[in-house]
């Protein structure tokens, strides 16, 4: 059975779609991504797609799946590479990719991570101290 690779690379998950997409594949990569990151504790996946020229709704809409059920388990998506046709087609199915983040290449892709790990770590801090203060005034 086939596979795709996923790489760990720190607190992220990194995924390169290098091949043809059929449906039994892309629900693989789904199934195993979901299971990584709770394995991990990943807190963001950026899956490279920019040697995939044709994107269908399927595809569309499994790659939606994986934003929506990495976010419910505390991780960001986050697709980079999408060459002009793949946005245009995307955009001609109807498919708002809804919790899909997107940047140009890979670099700006994990620069986009780091930087949503380190607001969420600051979110939680503040959060903490918020805490900490109800608790010490009652």
């Amino acid at each position: 059975m086939d596979r795709i690779p996923i790489l760990k690379m720190g607190p992220f998950l990194l995924v390169t779609i290098q091949v043809d997409m059929y449906d039994r594949l892309a629900l693989n990569l789904e199934n195993d991504l979901i299971i990584m990151v709770q394995k991990n504790g990943s807190k963001g996946v950026l899956i490279d797609i920019s040697a995939v020229s044709i994107v269908d709704s399927f595809m569309g809409r499994i790659i939606g799946n994986i934003a929506t059920m990495s976010r419910i388990m505390d991780a960001e998506t986050i697709v980079v590479g999408m060459q002009p046709a793949v946005a245009i087609t995307l955009v001609e199915l109807g498919l708002p990719l809804s919790g899909v983040h997107t940047a140009l290449n890979v670099e700006k892709g994990m620069a986009l991570l780091q930087k949503k790990l380190a607001d969420d770590l600051t979110e939680d801090s503040e959060s903490e101290a918020e805490m900490d203060d109800n608790d010490q005034s009652e």
